[in-house]
């Protein structure tokens, strides 16, 4: 069985979801993760900020505006009266529920609640239409399986046997839906996973199902080897490894959040990233497998600041490295890159919210010099070390271009070079021409 996610924008309106209806319906049982229609959660947002405030009136405007938004669909969507009447009657139910927060004590508890309301609306309306179309279509909630612990992380047990229950009361059902997103957390309440949402959602689940793959469908054109709207001659890239794919992350690639893959790496599922926008292209499959000898794509990520701590102390001494990593974490401020040598070390970070204390606290321990408006470029795949040429051929790349620091052997997936800003579009243009336009 597959499992297959669709984001915000592939349900944003009538038609889309009858785009997803006609993908989705192809004869083949699977579960199918649905996010709240776009825009929805914000405006829920929205509603508790007004609520938060005690400020009902300003909710409920917002609410109404949302609600005869929600009816215009509705009528849009279906072509009988049955299935209109029905679903109408479901959102005046939902809309009526939010209303009663209007007059009590609001707290984060009922925003989630509020929160959860978007995903409940939208798995609700594609099934019915499903339903219309005569596709055997069951909602399962997620509320049902989908709960969290003590610590606030997914509970893999309990969802598989809970999930298991659910498919079981249901066996000749064509397509199973649910909502991504929402879940319980440990003492039953409505609560939500955070962390990458939907995508989430769809890795647990197809772990929990053992799934044969996972699909990530937006409107995303893929994973490129490069950022078209710099580089010029940019190709998609087709298949990743977990781990690549985690560091391309990281650089802003329009790609999953690590943690929301992590449940399908562990369980050994692939997973696919799709475009609803052009449904007949291959995408992107991430898995366990490696392309062995082949380079994936370069990204970079701006925004970067530089700290070196040079220091006749620390030659031939223990601890020193320890007291200035407390530093950072004191102020819990993480580290990108890191490069020593027997006199200093140089670090660079993304966030500089604490900057001016964490450079107070360094000049404790040796000479702290900064570099401003740097930006990391990596270029990502198959790098292990016994790998002769790759690094050769990197480095050759930006032979002009003033390099601050260079990281190789982290990872087996990665080599990062830090730059100056200014430099970013010549360094990936260099670097594409040298590891994929020869």
């Amino acid at each position: 069985m597959k499992v297959l996610k669709f984001g915000g924008t592939s349900v944003g309106s009538p038609q889309r979801m009858k785009e997803v209806a006609k993908l989705i319906a192809d004869g083949e049982q699977k579960i199918v993760v649905l996010s709240a229609m776009s825009g929805t959660t914000n405006t829920l947002v929205e509603i508790s900020d007004y609520l938060y405030k005690k400020n009902p009136e300003g909710a409920n405007e917002i609410i109404n505006k949302l609600e005869s938004k929600y009816k215009q669909h509705v009528n849009e969507l279906y072509s009988t009266e049955e299935f209109k009447q029905k679903t109408l009657e479901f959102i005046k139910a939902q809309f009526n529920y939010i209303r009663s927060y209007t007059k009590d004590i609001f707290t984060l508890f009922e925003e989630k609640v509020i929160l959860a309301q978007g995903e409940l609306i939208s798995t609700n309306m594609v099934t019915n239409y499903l339903q219309e179309q005569g596709v055997k279509a069951v909602l399962l909630p997620a509320l049902e399986f989908m709960r969290t612990d003590k610590n606030a992380e997914p509970d893999p047990t309990y969802i598989k046997n809970k999930l298991a229950a659910q498919l079981e009361l249901h066996p000749d059902a064509d397509i199973y839906i649910t909502q991504g997103f929402i879940c319980r957390n440990a003492y039953g309440e409505i609560d939500n996973l955070q962390r990458g949402g939907s995508d989430y959602s769809a890795s647990l689940i197809g772990a929990a199902v053992g799934a044969s793959e996972i699909q990530i469908w937006t409107d995303i054109d893929g994973m490129h080897d490069n950022d078209p709207r710099i580089v010029d001659k940019t190709s998609p890239v087709r298949q990743l490894h977990f781990e690549e794919a985690a560091e391309l992350a990281y650089f802003g690639a329009k790609i999953l959040h690590p943690t929301c893959i992590q449940p399908a790496k562990y369980a050994n599922i692939p997973v696919r990233l799709l475009n609803t926008m052009d449904p007949t292209a291959p995408g992107t499959l991430i898995s366990n497998d490696t392309e062995k000898g082949k380079i994936k794509a370069v990204a970079a990520k701006d925004n970067i600041t530089a700290i070196k701590i040079k220091s006749g102390r620390m030659l031939l001494a223990y601890g020193f490295l320890r007291k200035v990593f407390e530093i950072f974490e004191s102020y819990q401020t993480s580290i990108d890159m890191i490069c020593t040598s027997e006199v200093g070390v140089s670090v660079s970070i993304d966030n500089t919210k604490h900057l001016n204390e964490i450079l107070n606290d360094l000049k404790k321990y040796g000479t702290v010099t900064v570099d401003h408006d740097m930006c990391i470029v990596c270029v990502v795949g198959d790098l292990e070390w016994e790998n002769v040429g790759f690094e050769a051929k990197a480095l050759d790349a930006m032979r002009d271009i003033p390099v601050r620091m260079i990281s190789f052997g982290g990872s087996n997936y990665n080599i990062s070079f830090l730059i100056r800003e200014s430099d970013k579009k010549k360094a990936l243009q260099s670097l594409s021409d040298h590891l994929f336009n020869h």
